[in-house]
């Protein structure tokens, strides 16, 4: 059967979809994994926390270096290989006796497999399939599959209860590989606009330098461009601050969270499901974004997580789950809402051949708040016994995205500096 352009997009996003939450299922084994090798090990909450952090910063470092592979190369072999890095490094955190090898196996190899089938790249191919005046739609469906990749974490108390955190992790991991190799290889492929531009693009580099029949345009985005505009640097600091630093505390430290004030592990981990429900729900609100605008929406996610965090302040009572679910409920949709607006707004303004790599340097800077936030996090917990500072700490950073999202969408932030 010969597919349309039509047609095929969404198979496309469909495969994004789908290596997007298997993929993110694979980082996101942290959360549920935390209390039982802290536990298992006798280590501090900083320093096992640490390894979370170090996979988001070497994630981010990575990540530009991803978008330029799928840029560059054919992406479904990136994607492929991506799959399998990802899974043989969460099936060898099975055999860790000390820190330093979670370090290396989780923080490094499984960091560098989930750039390469991460955000980054899988959008740099999907997004040429639609197009940048469908942006919510597609950061939204993607970044559903980050949200129902949180959904798992059930399934991982369950393989830990059942057979062991070690037996638990191999399984894990050899599923990935499974899914996702020949997800990436079947379905995943450049959209006939996208060739072109690439086509292009190599005709440029073999010439004299400039564009025939484009010499005119004046958005021809690269990294060093978009950084000279001040609405770009503007963007990086909202993805430090919400998805970064408050989505990533928010993730790594919520089950352990929960557990501390009494809650049964499999009711923890359940709300953390509950969490990523609500978190795919608030990336499929995005799509209305491309009707009402982005800043509402960015500003609405930070505000309704920022509100929620109130609750934890609140003791919950492990005989009532009103409280978690409530806070499940409002923080994942406002997490999950922001991430796909906020990229939206920049395809808005950044989308071009080159859009992977200047994706890639978002997701740098996202990684280094999400770096920063659970290790901090953790060694907050270790000085003071609780999280209420850290909690006081997101609620900040939230409302200096909500700020600075409308400033980063005012005309005169796209002017570009000398």
């Amino acid at each position: 059967m010969k597919w349309t352009r039509d047609s095929y997009r969404w198979i496309a996003l469909a495969a994004g979809f789908t290596i997007i939450l298997v993929g993110y299922a694979m980082r996101n084994t942290f959360s549920v994994f935390y209390p039982v090798i802290v536990s298992d090990f006798g280590w501090t909450r900083g320093s096992t926390a640490l390894m979370y952090s170090l996979t988001l910063l070497v994630y981010g470092l990575f990540a530009p270096v991803a978008g330029g592979l799928a840029d560059r190369f054919q992406p479904r072999y990136v994607l492929a290989m991506g799959g399998v890095v990802v899974g043989s490094g969460i099936a060898l955190c099975s055999t860790p006796t000390s820190v330093w090898h979670f370090y290396i196996i989780y923080g490094i190899i499984v960091a560098v497999g989930t750039s390469l089938i991460g955000i980054t790249p899988v959008i740099s191919v999907v997004s040429h399939w639609f197009g940048s005046n469908r942006g919510g739609l597609v950061f939204g469906v993607l970044g559903a599959g980050f949200g129902v990749s949180l959904v798992t974490a059930p399934m991982y108390q369950w393989l830990i209860a059942t057979y062991g955190w070690r037996s638990a992790y191999l399984m894990i991991g050899l599923c990935a590989i499974a899914i996702i190799a020949p997800v990436s290889l079947l379905f995943i492929r450049r959209s006939p606009h996208h060739i072109e531009l690439l086509r292009q693009k190599d005709t440029d580099t073999g010439g004299s330098g400039t564009t025939p029949g484009l010499s005119g345009r004046t958005e021809e985005w690269t990294v060093r461009r978009a950084f000279r505009t001040r609405s770009f640097k503007l963007f990086l600091l909202i993805g430090f601050c919400n998805m970064g630093f408050a989505q990533q505390v928010t993730i790594a430290h919520q089950v352990y969270f929960l557990q501390d004030v009494g809650y049964a592990p499999m009711v923890a981990a359940s709300m953390f499901g509950v969490f990523g429900v609500a978190f795919a729900s608030g990336n499929l609100s995005s799509p209305l974004s491309d009707r009402y605008g982005r800043v509402p929406f960015v500003i609405a996610g930070c505000l309704s997580t920022a509100g929620s965090v109130l609750l934890l302040r609140i003791t919950p009572n492990p005989d009532s789950a009103i409280i978690p679910l409530l806070f499940a409920f409002a923080s994942g949709w406002g997490l999950g809402v922001v991430p796909p607006a906020c990229f939206a707004a920049m395809v808005d303004r950044f989308h071009g051949r080159n859009y992977g790599s200047i994706h890639g340097t978002m997701i740098l800077f996202i990684s280094l708040g999400g770096a920063v936030g659970p290790w901090l996090g953790g060694q907050l917990h270790d000085i003071s016994g609780s999280y209420f500072s850290v909690f006081t700490l997101v609620q900040a950073f939230l409302i200096v995205a909500a700020v600075l999202i409308v400033f980063a969408t005012r005309p005169a932030s796209m002017r570009i500096t000398s």
